[in-house]
């Protein structure tokens, strides 16, 4: 029943604060073990995931910070989140969210670990990267744009909606990870999964990705 609750006012909130333009939702199978790789923008951006994905087998990793929220502690516990230290190796989340993943869960992470200051992107995290290629599973980019929290809030101070407006990538796949250069490849996996991520919103959103040579040569290449 608390789920049940949870979900609802998730999409509540999410009626009630965003009118949504979403491209190529219909990429995400309905089953199956796959992986979502987005920006991070603002608060709204984990709603959004329950809010468009009619799936109970959701994996979501949360920042620990959010265990001292009550509110956000409540709404982890029913939603079978994980929380997880961004600061120290935290084996025993990665575990979870790899065994989860392995059963045929859908596994969301934003790479960033937190949202952008400015809300363009900043260098992305090895997490993503591990957990994909390990399980061998599919990885979605996915690019969002106008979650950031004072734009919400301020425009629903003026009882209007922000307008939020995404789009889902081509599913890619992950070698192996080598085990002679770890570090290495997954450095350049994860360079991969944010050029594509970069791909999909615009360029005053592109960060410290936006000179990257992958993404220069996935642009070009049309």
């Amino acid at each position: 029943m608390a789920y049940w609750i949870a979900r609802s006012l998730i999409k509540l909130i999410i009626r009630l604060t965003c009118r949504l333009d979403i491209h190529g939702l219909e990429r995400l199978p309905k089953t199956g073990a796959f992986a979502v790789a987005s920006n991070h923008l603002g608060r709204l951006d984990p709603l959004l995931v329950y809010y468009l994905l009619d799936r109970r087998d959701i994996i979501m990793l949360v920042a620990e910070k959010y265990r001292e929220n009550a509110l956000a502690r409540w709404f982890v516990r029913q939603l079978d989140g994980i929380f997880v230290d961004r600061f120290e190796a935290d084996f025993s989340a990665v575990r979870q969210a790899l065994t989860r993943l392995r059963r045929g869960g859908l596994l969301v992470l934003a790479p960033e670990g937190t949202r952008s200051p400015t809300g363009a992107l900043i260098e992305g995290h090895h997490g993503i990267s591990y957990l994909a290629a390990k399980a061998g599973v599919p990885i979605y980019p996915v690019g969002i744009t106008g979650t950031q929290d004072r734009a919400v809030l301020a425009t629903f101070k003026r009882l209007r909606r922000a307008r939020v407006v995404g789009a889902v990538g081509e599913p890619f796949t992950l070698p192996e990870i080598s085990r002679k250069a770890r570090e290495e490849t997954l450095a350049a996996y994860t360079d991969e999964i944010m050029c594509r991520i970069a791909v999909l919103i615009p360029p005053e959103y592109r960060g410290v990705y936006a000179d990257h040579p992958r993404l220069i040569e996935m642009l070009q290449s049309g």
